[in-house]
C-alpha cells in the first residue's frame, strides 16, 4: 500500500468507496504473528506462534483469559489487543453482576465490534490494529469469531489470522469437515499442524507456540510449555510410525520387478562381455 491523499484521515472516503486508514489497520492484523483457532462441538482450541523482538528477549503474550469460558487470541499490535481483552473482561464482570450468568459469547463479540466501528468514523480516534480469535463456550455450544478492525465479525469453524498464516488455512480447510466431531486431543493435534505450517521450515517447539483449550467442563486455560512439549513429541512419533508402511509396499513391488529383470540383466551383460568397453 502507498500513501496518497484520501488516506490522512480515518473518515475521508476514496473515489473508489475505501477508507485507507481501515485497510491499513487491516494490513497491521496480516503483519502480526500467526494466530489460530479451530472447534469442535464441545471444545475450542486457540494456538498463536510465539516471536521474540530478539534472542534477548522474551515474547509478548498473544493469549489472553477473558472469563472462564472465553479466551481471545491476537494477531497485529499487542497493546491494542491488551486494550481490547482488558474491555472485554470488564464486560463479562458487569453482565455477571447484574445477571448472575456468564455473558453469552455472541454478544461479547458484537460489543467488541461496535466499539471497534466507532474508532472507524470519528476523526479523533483511529482503528484498532489487532485482529481477535473469541474461542468460548456457552448454552448454544461451542463458538469460534473473529473480529476485524473494521468492525466487521464472523463465526468461523477454523480460522488463521497474521503473518504466513495461508499455509495454516490450506490445513484448516482440508480438514474442517472432521474438526465438529474431533476429540480434544485430535483439535489440539491439528493446531499444532497448523502451527507447524505456518512456521514454514522452522522446528516447532513449544518455545514457539502457546496452545489454550476451553470446553465442556473444562474452563479456558493455557497449556504449560511442558505438556505442549510432550504433545509434539507424540505427534513427530506418530508421523514417524505412519510414513514407513505406505512406502515399503512400492518398495517390495519394485524389488519384485528387478528381481524378474535381473536375470535378463546379467544375460545381456554376459553377452557384452566380450566387446570393447564403454569408456567413462
Amino acid at each position: 500500500m502507498f500513501r496518497n491523499q484520501y488516506d490522512t484521515d480515518v473518515t475521508t472516503w476514496s473515489p473508489a468507496g475505501r477508507l485507507f486508514q481501515v485497510e491499513y489497520a487491516m494490513e497491521a492484523v496480516k503483519q502480526g504473528s500467526a494466530a489460530i483457532g479451530l472447534r469442535s462441538k464441545t471444545h475450542v482450541v486457540l494456538a498463536c506462534v510465539n516471536k521474540a523482538n530478539s534472542e534477548l528477549s522474551s515474547h509478548q503474550k498473544k493469549i489472553f483469559k477473558v472469563d472462564n469460558h472465553i479466551g481471545v487470541a491476537i494477531a497485529g499490535l499487542t497493546a491494542d489487543g491488551r486494550v481490547l481483552s482488558r474491555y472485554m473482561r470488564s464486560e463479562c464482570i458487569n453482565y455477571n453482576y447484574t445477571y448472575e450468568s456468564p455473558l453469552p459469547v455472541g454478544r461479547l463479540v458484537v460489543q467488541l465490534a461496535d466499539k471497534a466501528q466507532v474508532c472507524t468514523q470519528r476523526s479523533w480516534k483511529r482503528p484498532y490494529g489487532v485482529g481477535l480469535l473469541v474461542a468460548g463456550l456457552d448454552e448454544s455450544g461451542a463458538h469460534l469469531y473473529y473480529n476485524c478492525p473494521s468492525g466487521n465479525y464472523f463465526e468461523y469453524q477454523a480460522f488463521a489470522i497474521g503473518s504466513r498464516s495461508q499455509a495454516a488455512k490450506t490445513y484448516l480447510e482440508r480438514r474442517y469437515e472432521n474438526f465438529m466431531g474431533s476429540s480434544r486431543e485430535d483439535l489440539i493435534k491439528d493446531a499444532l499442524i497448523a502451527t507447524r505450517e505456518s512456521l514454514q521450515g522452522e522446528k516447532l517447539r513449544s518455545s514457539v507456540c502457546t496452545i489454550a483449550v476451553v470446553g465442556v467442563g473444562e474452563p479456558f486455560h493455557i497449556l504449560d510449555q511442558e505438556t505442549v512439549q510432550q504433545l509434539i513429541d507424540t505427534f513427530e512419533i506418530v508421523k514417524e510410525e505412519e510414513v514407513p508402511p505406505a512406502e515399503t509396499q512400492p518398495a517390495t513391488e519394485q524389488d519384485a520387478a528387478a528381481e524378474q529383470g535381473s536375470g535378463a540383466d546379467q544375460g545381456g551383460a554376459a553377452g557384452e562381455q566380450g566387446g570393447s568397453p564403454m569408456e567413462i
